[in-house]
């Protein structure tokens, strides 16, 4: 069970303290404003003949691959890890199906290869489609169903997908309403924002946000406080509330560069709002925190 969950479990980045959120309002108050993937050794490039012919052996069942596999990852050998989890996953190891997903979507420890993610990732969503997942499949499955809702968003050349939007929105919608799964709602949000595979509704996707942001997603949050502070959620400006929202993901996003977006609405927000709106948005963001702890 512990190899499992450390398998699958995300990296979440612990929330700031609150005397950290409350200080970049406070100080925005008196008018002090705040302004990815490497690619490791390629374990898909031929084998010997010999070895590529010969049956592997050493394990006696997919289960004891699968551990094999992951023992080997965490230990710092993906490139070991690989054949192992191959063999699981060919044997209907769910859990290696998705960690192979995960390794050629990321280029860890392989080469990132979108057609063999989306391959790894497809199988979990028919079998899923079908078979109800344990509880403690229900992230693995969730995660699995918004991949390849991304890949039918963008299409992938080398496997001959092509972009199918109705697909992917039914796709995120599985796992959004089935599964509660907060990328997934951001996901049918930002359709409902773009009118991509569906018409344009800003209250629905205030309405998705909303439940992702409660989950403490931060692109959500981001997302949301931009909508509320301009107007833009299906109903008048609510500043205060959105500049809050946004202090939130503004906190979570630290300095990481694919979440400057982030920052920059955060700013933009705050170069803009009243005392009023800040102080209004300091006493919520008080309120919200101590609810949460």
């Amino acid at each position: 069970m512990i190899v499992f969950l450390q398998a699958i479990a995300s990296t979440v980045k612990p929330r700031g303290r609150r005397s950290t959120l409350l200080l970049a309002l406070g100080c925005a108050t008196v008018g002090s404003l705040v302004a990815g993937r490497a690619v490791a050794f390629d374990a898909s490039e031929p084998r010997s003949l010999a070895a590529a012919t010969q049956p592997l052996t050493i394990f006696k069942d997919p289960q004891a691959a699968l551990r094999a596999g992951l023992e080997s990852y965490h230990a710092g050998n993906a490139k070991k890890s690989v054949e192992a989890l191959r063999y699981a996953a060919d044997g209907g190891e769910s859990l290696a199906q998705w960690k192979l997903g995960r390794m050629y979507a990321d280029g860890d420890g392989v080469a990132r290869d979108d057609a063999k993610a989306y391959s790894y990732f497809s199988k979990l969503v028919d079998h899923f489609g079908e078979d109800e997942p344990s509880p403690r499949e229900r992230l693995m499955a969730a995660g699995a169903f918004v991949a390849v809702g991304v890949y039918y968003l963008e299409g992938i050349t080398a496997a001959k997908i092509m972009p199918d939007a109705g697909r992917a929105f039914d796709l995120f919608r599985y796992a959004a309403t089935y599964f509660g799964n907060a990328d997934a709602q951001y996901n049918l949000a930002r359709m409902y924002l773009d009118g991509n595979g569906v018409s344009k509704d800003a209250r629905q996707a205030a309405n998705w946000l909303d439940l992702a942001a409660r989950k403490g997603h931060a692109p959500s949050q981001a997302l949301l406080g931009h909508l509320m502070f301009n107007g833009e959620a299906g109903g008048p400006p609510q500043r205060a509330r959105g500049l809050m929202y946004l202090t939130l993901a503004r906190e979570a996003a630290g300095d990481r560069p694919t979440d400057q977006w982030i920052v920059e609405l955060h700013s933009r927000a705050l170069a803009r709002a009243s005392e009023a709106d800040r102080k209004a948005a300091v006493a919520m963001l008080e309120y919200y925190l101590t609810r949460r702890d």
